[in-house]
């Protein structure tokens, strides 16, 4: 994901000279440039379409589609604190996705394991949820509320002061939510660094909800592990995932039965 966000960055970045790109970077990050406000967030203001939003720098863009893509149209004649709210919301959704695409792998490699809840979590990694105990279940959701209840204090205006429902603060800026740094990378970086690295986490972001999206989509398809499966598509090709899928999908153990499925198509001893 980080090569694919790398390559994308300097693409957006080659229109600096140009005073398009010096309007789209500092209105998104809230800064100023000669005779260039930084975009504010105002009910009422509205924008054509997509394109419209990118040149403000409410929203980026992302190559191939520089001016932003918005297949059904949901930046049409948009007010622009819903825009800053689209923008906020796919930032979100891009880090909750980066992180179960990789909880997603990690999970599928170390099921069984003595130490994850005494190897009782095995299977499809759309099915270990369900399998993990109550304590877990309560402990995340209190995680989850803390997380939602900070991000409402700190980005989103009072129903009751708000001229309409779900209007975020004016001087909040999209994904915004303090300095979450515990390795310290950002430390003593310049803002030039900086927007580089919030290109590249909001293009990663945009990855892994595409990625998790077809991982989900595989398992719920397949039924089978996903990294197991892969291993045998690339092995053997369809023809042994498909014999994978009918000898395994539904067994009490799933997981030892793609196990040892895939460790007999490794051996070439699998009837395919």
């Amino acid at each position: 994901m980080t090569t694919i966000a790398a390559l994308n960055v300097p693409t957006l970045l080659a229109r600096s000279t140009t005073a398009k790109r010096d309007v789209r970077t500092n209105a998104f990050f809230q800064k100023k440039v000669t005779g260039v406000a930084a975009a504010v967030p105002r009910a009422g203001q509205k924008y054509a379409n997509v394109a419209a939003a990118v040149d403000a720098g409410l929203i980026q863009g992302v190559a191939p589609f520089p001016e932003g893509i918005d297949v059904f149209g949901f930046f049409n004649d948009i007010d622009q604190a819903e825009a800053q709210r689209y923008a906020d919301v796919e930032i979100t959704h891009g880090r909750l996705a980066m992180l179960a695409s990789v909880g997603f792998l990690v999970g599928e490699s170390v099921e069984g394991s003595s130490f994850l809840f005494d190897s009782q979590v095995t299977g499809p990694a759309i099915n270990h949820f369900q399998q993990v105990p109550l304590p877990f279940w309560l402990g995340l959701g209190a995680v989850i509320f803390i997380v939602e209840a900070s991000r409402v204090q700190i980005a989103w205006q009072s129903p009751f002061d708000a001229s309409r429902l779900g209007l975020m603060k004016d001087d909040h800026t999209p994904g915004d939510y303090g300095a979450f740094d515990p390795l310290g990378l950002s430390k003593g970086k310049d803002e030039e660094w900086l927007d580089i690295h919030r290109l590249r986490e909001l293009n990663n972001g945009r990855l892994a909800m595409v990625a998790i999206t077809a991982m989900v989509g595989q398992e719920l398809n397949t039924g089978l592990n996903l990294i197991l499966s892969d291993e045998v598509l690339e092995m053997k090709g369809g023809g042994a995932l498909k014999a994978m899928e009918a000898s395994c999908a539904g067994s009490v153990d799933e997981n030892a039965c793609a196990k040892a499925f895939e460790a007999a198509v490794a051996a070439g001893t699998a009837a395919l």
